[in-house]
């Protein structure tokens, strides 16, 4: 019974690396559209309109490339996906969101709070691992 679920598991394994190397074909394609976006349409930057629109589709590009990094850590990590990287990729987004809210006060208020929480988490995420490097050091 131990030998079929380990060959099982090889196969999942496989199947969700095809669908990953998939994923990330789509995501590249996606940048480079949103690249191609970039050049065709904002470069000349003639007015405010086309520099937020500039700003939002370079943030879309650091989202995107956040994905594919923490994709590509799955893969080589053994399909373990470390909490650091979605908490980076949640800051990024939400910096992403703060950048093109328009005027609304409140809304930026909790935008930056919330940042503010995920930085601390991160904090603490840090130093819970180094206590307990440090436990398993004195060992």
């Amino acid at each position: 019974m131990g030998n079929k679920y380990k060959i099982f598991e090889k196969c999942i394994s496989t199947v969700i690396d095809i669908l990953l190397g998939l994923l990330i074909i789509v995501v590249l394609i996606v940048m480079g559209e949103a690249i191609f976006t970039i050049i065709t349409h904002v470069i000349p930057l003639a007015t405010m309109e086309e520099l937020s629109v500039l700003i939002e589709e370079v943030a879309t590009l650091f989202i995107l490339l956040e994905i594919i990094l923490m994709l590509l850590r799955y893969v080589k990590e053994g399909h373990h996906i470390p909490v650091r990287y979605l908490i980076l990729i949640s800051i990024t987004a939400i910096l992403r969101e703060l950048l093109l809210a328009q005027g609304d006060g409140v809304e930026s208020f909790f935008l930056a709070i919330s940042i503010l929480v995920l930085v601390i988490v991160l904090f603490v995420l840090e130093r819970v691992k180094a206590f307990h490097k440090s436990d398993e050091e004195d060992l």
